[in-house]
């Protein structure tokens, strides 16, 4: 999966565009999220992991400092997946990550951007001090301006602890009429109806997918023994409708409600794979801006 930072850049082209590169200012982008997820259950062959919760939470803070070479991303995020599960179950109950934000993004020419980033950091069920649950995703955008009402993001991601290290995406951001925008870039995909300057609403989807390290005794806790220390790839789309609403010139919040259709543990190193089995409701709650 292609990250979230690809359709982001789609928000910098006006940055970008009229920023004057070597400003002392140091501006601000801040987000937190909350969503909850009804019980469901996931299943593995005839073996099922039944009726249980998700609660998602997602912090990120972001300096972005103006250079020559365009806007720099230092930074750091926070997510932590907690799940509902019988202690019996050979699944993790928590996963989490801290990792540092380093990037930047430039810009080409007047009609092409171009973003760098990396989120060195910890992916673990559970933190733990050393290097063996260290992890550090590459990424690397483009943002191609056609016109005001048009631009198109290609991109590649990668991860060398994922299954396919490198995976490409992109898509279209499309202002089709002057209330509606075809925002079809992953991992957020929407369609937008601009009601006015601030409030929006929209239909579309959120695709994750990140590698976790689990424990070295979990597979044997679990009477799995390779599942010790092995990579787990959670993965999981949401469908739903929201609305934005733009509440001062620093904050916004966003609420979203819909189903889940789709989730995956995956230790696919040792070929152990667990599904949804039936679709659970969603609720989500954001906080974000920028100073």
């Amino acid at each position: 999966m292609i990250a979230r930072s690809f359709s982001q850049q789609l928000l910098l082209a006006t940055l970008l565009a009229t920023a004057s590169f070597g400003s002392d200012v140091w501006p601000l982008e801040y987000s937190f999220e909350e969503t909850y997820v009804g019980e469901a259950t996931v299943a593995r062959g005839p073996h099922r992991v039944e009726n249980f919760d998700e609660s998602d939470t997602l912090l990120r803070f972001v300096f972005t400092p103006r250079v020559k070479l365009g806007v720099l991303r230092l930074g750091f995020e926070y997510e932590q997946f907690s799940f509902g599960l019988d202690k019996n179950a050979p699944l993790p109950n928590t996963l989490q990550s801290v990792a540092a934000i380093v990037g930047i993004d430039t810009q080409f020419s007047d009609s092409i951007l171009v973003r760098l980033e990396t989120t060195p950091g910890v992916y673990s069920e559970a933190f733990r001090p050393g290097s063996n649950v260290f992890n550090m995703p590459f990424e690397i955008g483009g943002t191609y301006i056609y016109s005001p009402d048009l631009q198109l993001v290609l991109g590649v991601s990668i991860d060398v602890e994922r299954k396919y290290p490198v995976i490409p995406g992109g898509g279209i951001r499309w202002r089709f009429q002057p209330q509606w925008v075809l925002n079809a870039v992953a991992p957020t995909p929407r369609l937008e109806y601009e009601w006015n300057k601030n409030l929006t609403l929209y239909l579309g989807a959120t695709l994750k997918e990140t590698n976790f390290r689990v424990s070295d005794d979990f597979g044997r806790d679990h009477g799995i023994p390779r599942l010790n220390h092995a990579v787990l790839t959670y993965s999981e789309v949401r469908a739903g409708v929201g609305i934005d609403w733009k509440v001062t010139r620093w904050l916004s919040v966003n609420a979203e409600g819909g189903y889940q259709p789709y989730r995956n543990f995956d230790f696919y190193r040792a070929n152990i794979r667990f599904h949804e089995d039936g679709s659970a409701p969603y609720g989500m709650i954001a906080l974000h801006g920028a100073f």
